[in-house]
């Protein structure tokens, strides 16, 4: 369970691009069937790009971290969750 928590969005999309392509690309599709197809699975594409959780610079390295908090400009920090 933790596993499709995780890749939920890749698993939705993957079952939308499925769907879309059984009603779009059956019965002798046409062009704007295929443009269609097309233009949808770019917009899934383009929303995993800008909406999956990645790694900032400062990951890991505490240290560097906490000489920026006290160093008298402000910082500030994210918090993120792959959940």
């Amino acid at each position: 369970m933790a596993l499709f928590r995780e890749y939920s969005f890749l698993a939705l999309a993957i079952g939308l691009v499925v769907i879309a392509g059984s009603i779009l690309l059956t019965n002798k599709p046409k062009w704007n069937d295929f443009l269609a197809f097309g233009v949808v699975v770019t917009a899934l594409i383009t929303a995993w790009v800008i909406l999956h959780p990645r790694q900032t610079p400062l990951m890991g390295d505490a240290v560097a971290v906490k000489e920026l908090i006290g160093a008298g400009t402000p910082v500030l920090l994210e918090f993120q969750s792959p959940f």
